[in-house]
C-alpha cells in the first residue's frame, strides 16, 4: 500500500500544484517565448519541474529511509532545481548551470557515495576503478545525462515521456532487487511526471522548464548508477540503454555542431526531434515514434540485463546507429514522408457515413452508463470500507455540496480532483479485499464490462464533433504501455497482488471520465451524479461497516 500511495501522492500534489505556479510563473516571468529555433508558437509558463520536484518530495520524505544516499538525492536534487527555477526566470549561462550541476553531483557523489567502480566484463575480470578515476567519471555521466534529458526537452511531453519510461525500468528492477529506497524515489517521481504530462501532452499548457529536465535527467541516471553499481547481478552497462536515447541524441548533436565549427553548447534545431519534424512527421507522431524507439531499447535493457557487458554495448551502438544513420541521412537529403489521400476519402468518408448514423450518440450513452454502474458496483466489492477512507468521502461529498452552492464555477474542479482520488483507492481495495459473494462468472462478466466501456469510450472519442477537451495524444502510448507491462511482468508477488488488473480498471476509469466531462461540458449535474453517488456509498458503508 506504501508504494500506491506514493504514487497517488506524487501525482495529485502535482496536479494540484501546477495551476498555482502556472499564475507564478507569468508574475516572475518564468515564460517560455517562441523564438526560430523552437517549435512552439505562444507564450508558455516553465513551471511544471517546481511541482513536479514537491509533488515527488512528499511521499520520499514520509516514507523513504532516512540513510545518507536517500538525503544526498533530496540536497542533490534541491540544487539542481533552485538553478533550474533561476535559469527558468533569469536565463543564466551555461557555466553557470554546469556549476549547479557539478555542486549537486559532488553531494550525491562524496556524501550518497554513488560512483561508478565497475564497469563489469569491459575491464578485466573484477578490477574496481579507483576513487580517482571513479569520481571525475561518475561527475561527468551525471553531469552529461541531467543535460541530455534537458536538450531533449523540445516538444510537447517529449522529455517527461521518455524519462517515465526509464524510470518506470528502474522502480522494477528496484523491486526485483530489494532496494526500498530507489524504489520509493521511482514511485516518486512516475507519479509526479504522470500528473504533469496531464498538461504537458501536445498542445501543451505548460512546460516543466529547466527546473524539471533537469531534475529528471539528474535523478533518473543516478538511481540507475545506483542501482546497477550495488549490485552484482545487474550489469553496470545498464545505464546507458535505461537513458539510451536521451544520451545518443545529445552525442549525435553535439559533433554535428563542433563539425561546423559551432559550440556544442549552441542552441540550434538539428535534434532527433527536429529533423523528424522536417521529415514530414506531425508532432505527436515525432514524439510518439522516440517514445516506441526509446521504449524498445529500455526493455533491451531489462530483457538482457544479466548479459555481457559487451553484448549490451553492441546491441545499443548497433540499433540507435541505424535508426540515427538513417535518419540523418534523409534529413540531409531533404526526403518528405509521402501522406495519401485515400485516408481522407475512405476512411474519414467511413467515419462520416458512422457519424449520421449516429452511433456517437449510442456510444456515448453506454459511456455514460457505464462509468456510474460499473464505478458503484465496484464500490461493493470490498468487504469492508477503510474508516479513513469513509470520513474522505464524507468530507469531499460536504466540500463539493458547499462549492455547488456558494462557488458554482469552482464545482467542476473539485469533482473532477475528487473523482481522481477516489477512484484508484476503491479500486485497489475492491481487488485485494474482495467479498466472497463474488464468484468467477462475475468477476469474468465485470471484467469484460471494463472492456466494453473502454471499447465504447474509444468509439466516443474518434466519432466526436467536439473541437475541445480530451483528445488523443502520445500519453495514450506510455498508459498503454504501462496497462500492458505491468500484467505481464514474471513476478508472482505482482500477479498475487493484481497490479495489473487495478492499474487497468483504474485507467479505463480515468479514460472514461475524462470523455464524460468533455462530452458534457458544463453540465455539472450529469458530470457530478457518480461521483456524489460514490462518495454517499463508500460514506455509509465505512460508518455501517
Amino acid at each position: 500500500m506504501t508504494l500506491f500511495t506514493t504514487l497517488l501522492i506524487s501525482m495529485f500534489v502535482t496536479i494540484a500544484l501546477i495551476p498555482i505556479f502556472k499564475e507564478l510563473a507569468v508574475k516572475v516571468n518564468a515564460i517560455d517565448i517562441p523564438e526560430m529555433r523552437k517549435i512552439h508558437k505562444r507564450p508558455m509558463p516553465r513551471s511544471g519541474g517546481i511541482s513536479m520536484a514537491l509533488g515527488a518530495l512528499i511521499p520520499v520524505v514520509i516514507w523513504a529511509p532516512g540513510n545518507e544516499f536517500v538525503r544526498a538525492v533530496i540536497i542533490g536534487s534541491g540544487i539542481v532545481v533552485f538553478f533550474g527555477l533561476i535559469d527558468d526566470i533569469k536565463s543564466l549561462g551555461f557555466k553557470t548551470k554546469f556549476t549547479g550541476q557539478i555542486a549537486a553531483a559532488w553531494i550525491v557523489i562524496l556524501y550518497g557515495g554513488v560512483k561508478i567502480k565497475s564497469l563489469g566484463m569491459l575491464l578485466p575480470y573484477g578490477f574496481m576503478l579507483p576513487d580517482i578515476l571513479a569520481i571525475p567519471l561518475t561527475l561527468i555521466v551525471i553531469v552529461g545525462v541531467t543535460n541530455a534529458i534537458n536538450l531533449s526537452d523540445g516538444l510537447d511531453g517529449l522529455a517527461g515521456g521518455i524519462t517515465l519510461i526509464s524510470f518506470i525500468c528502474i522502480g522494477y528492477l528496484s523491486y526485483l532487487h530489494g532496494n526500498l529506497a530507489l524504489l520509493i524515489l521511482s514511485m516518486a517521481v512516475i507519479g509526479a511526471v504522470f500528473g504533469f504530462l496531464r498538461f504537458n501532452t501536445y498542445p501543451a499548457s505548460i512546460f516543466m522548464g529547466d527546473a524539471g529536465s533537469q531534475l529528471l535527467g539528474f535523478l533518473a541516471i543516478l538511481l540507475s548508477i545506483s542501482l546497477t553499481q550495488n549490485n552484482n547481478n545487474l550489469s553496470p552497462i545498464l545505464p546507458l540503454l535505461i537513458m539510451g536515447f536521451p544520451i545518443l541524441d545529445t552525442i549525435d548533436v553535439m559533433i554535428s555542431r563542433m563539425a561546423i565549427g559551432k559550440s556544442p553548447f549552441a542552441a540550434d534545431k538539428n535534434h532527433f526531434h527536429h529533423k523528424l519534424i522536417r521529415l514530414g512527421l506531425y508532432h505527436t507522431e515525432s514524439v510518439l515514434f522516440i517514445y516506441i524507439t526509446h521504449a524498445f531499447v529500455v526493455s533491451s535493457a531489462f530483457i538482457f540485463r544479466f548479459t555481457s557487458e559487451w553484448f549490451l554495448l553492441i546491441l545499443y551502438l548497433v540499433f540507435s546507429g541505424i535508426i540515427f544513420t538513417v535518419v540523418n541521412a534523409a534529413d540531409k537529403k531533404g526526403w518528405k514522408i509521402k501522406r495519401y489521400d485515400f485516408v481522407d476519402k475512405i476512411i474519414k468518408g467511413k467515419l462520416r457515413i458512422f457519424k449520421e448514423k449516429n452511433i456517437i450518440k449510442i456510444s456515448f450513452k453506454s459511456v455514460e452508463a457505464g462509468f456510474t454502474l460499473l464505478l458503484v458496483f465496484t464500490c461493493f466489492l470490498p468487504v469492508s470500507i477503510p474508516r479513513y477512507l469513509s470520513l474522505l468521502a464524507m468530507i469531499f461529498l460536504v466540500l463539493i455540496l458547499v462549492v455547488w452552492k456558494m462557488k458554482k464555477e469552482w464545482t467542476r474542479n473539485v469533482m473532477g480532483f475528487t473523482t481522481y482520488l477516489i477512484i484508484p483507492f476503491i479500486v485497489y481495495i475492491s481487488q485485494t479485499d474482495m467479498v466472497d459473494w463474488i464468484n468467477h462468472g462475475i468477476v469474468k462478466l465485470y471484467t469484460i464490462s471494463f472492456a466494453l466501456l473502454a471499447f465504447c469510450s474509444i468509439l466516443t472519442l474518434k466519432f466526436t464533433r467536439r473541437r475541445d477537451g480530451f483528445k488523443t495524444s502520445p500519453l495514450d502510448f506510455l498508459i498503454l504501455f504501462t496497462a500492458l507491462v505491468l500484467p505481464n511482468l514474471p513476478d508472482q508477488r505482482i500477479q498475487s497482488f493484481k497490479m495489473g488488473l487495478i492499474a487497468a480498471l483504474i485507467i479505463v476509469f480515468f479514460f472514461s471520465y475524462e470523455i464524460l466531462k468533455g462530452e458534457l461540458r458544463t453540465d455539472l449535474k450529469r458530470i457530478g451524479l457518480p461521483t456524489l453517488i460514490v462518495l454517499l456509498v463508500i460514506s455509509l458503508r465505512g460508518l455501517i461497516g
